[in-house]
């Protein structure tokens, strides 16, 4: 897969350090729910915590795309990680502390939310390299199973030491596994850089990527809808599920049971796209993705048998997976390497923006209307969203067959 031994051997620290990064963050998934449940008990100060984490998104994500295409980007990354472990100490001590306050958890989260800004658009650019231009489908379904086995071991991990000891050491091991990364990129030694063009200011570099970004259809579609699924669905799923399973199910328990079923799908969706190239993936993808998400939100809108919520869940986990990594590929593809932090950070932003907003107002509005009609309300702007999106040839009919002639062009 690599270009050499050495590429070969910063690839397999890459897949390590995401894949160990990934088990903090799915038990942190779980730990800072509860540890926000079990201090006030209400929705809204679990969605100001969630907002405070996702704000740094829409702040620094642009400004992060224009320095992961300056500087080196492994460096960024390691940056970034030691930030993210602080800001996960602090708030694991916090937690355990007899002082803890939601305010204090939401600004050490917006520190969290800061790191991964910057990590977001450096670790996409990153990928191209570390392995062959051929290869990069396959490295994306590699670092999909790397990081979804680990959604599979971080819920039920998360799970034991929530029930056992307490959400606080949850988050202390998130920042563990922060800590781990950091290393192993450290003893990356990428000799390939791409190139980045001549030093320019900020404000022009912001300029030509945001010219790269809105110059295709595809990108400019696409990412207004995944503004509108990760504040209006994602949103109300993260604020309201953890509630609903205290509420109506095992806690705690429950929950972490369904994201470790969403990490077993993902996994799933990671081996598919190993094995599948499919001619329109966007397409594909896209149809695959209105079937699990919103058949989760409705299963716990109607407080569906566990059961159920379990096949849902592994429905979901395995349409989102496929169409992440897809997704990546096609981005890496089409976008020429040296625009390509640039351009990774408009797409996340637009993707992320208007997260904290859905965060925010998930808990008032369920108060207001009632959490059955908010999650079923949600999964329907899923499905309307996606067949909008689905609706522009550009997106249906986007293929990378000629992507090379794409990146010159």
């Amino acid at each position: 897969m690599a270009q050499d031994s050495h590429g070969e051997r910063n690839f397999r620290l890459l897949v390590l350090g995401r894949g160990l990064s990934s088990i903090g963050d799915n038990v942190v998934t779980v730990a800072l729910a509860f540890a926000v449940l079990d201090l006030t008990g209400s929705v809204k100060d679990l969605g100001i915590v969630l907002a405070a984490r996702a704000v740094p998104l829409a702040l620094f994500l642009v400004a992060a795309g224009v320095w992961a295409d300056r500087v080196p980007r492994r460096s960024l990354m390691i940056t970034a990680d030691l930030a993210r472990a602080a800001a996960q100490v602090g708030s694991g001590l916090l937690v355990l502390s007899s002082a803890r306050t939601i305010w204090g958890i939401a600004a050490l989260q917006f520190v969290y939310g800061t790191g991964s800004a910057f990590f977001i658009p450096a670790s996409i650019a990153l990928v191209p390299e570390t392995v062959a231009p051929k290869a990069i489908q396959r490295a994306n379904s590699m670092l999909s199973i790397s990081e979804n086995i680990a959604s599979v071991g971080g819920p039920a991990l998360a799970g034991v030491i929530v029930v056992a000891i307490g959400a606080g050491w949850g988050l202390i091991v998130d920042a563990a596994s922060f800590l781990t990364s950091a290393l192993l990129l450290a003893a990356m030694h990428l000799k390939i850089r791409v190139a980045t063009g001549p030093s320019s200011r900020t404000r022009d570099d912001l300029r030509e990527g945001w010219r790269s970004f809105t110059s295709r259809q595809w990108l400019r579609v696409t990412v207004p809808g995944f503004m509108v699924v990760n504040a209006l669905s994602f949103g109300p799923l993260f604020v309201l599920g953890p509630a609903v399973a205290k509420s109506s199910y095992n806690g705690a328990a429950t929950w972490a049971l369904l994201f470790t079923f969403l990490g077993v799908g993902a996994v799933l969706g990671g081996v598919a796209g190993t094995r599948i190239s499919p001619r329109y993936p966007l397409r594909l993808t896209l149809g695959l993705s209105v079937i699990g998400t919103p058949a989760l939100l409705v299963g716990l809108a109607l407080r569906a048998p566990t059961p159920i919520l379990v096949a849902a869940a592994l429905l979901a986990g395995a349409d989102l997976a496929l169409f992440n990594l897809m997704w990546f590929t096609v981005v890496q593809k089409l976008i020429p390497p040296a625009e390509l932090s640039r351009v990774s950070s408009w797409d996340a932003l637009g993707s992320f923006v208007a997260t904290p907003v859905g965060y925010a107002i998930a808990g008032p509005v369920a108060i207001a209307v009632g959490t059955q009609a908010t999650l079923i309300g949600a999964a329907a702007v899923f499905i309307a969203t996606t067949v909008a999106v689905l609706s522009f040839s550009s997106v249906r009919n986007l293929t990378t067959v000629n992507a090379a002639a794409a990146q010159s062009a």
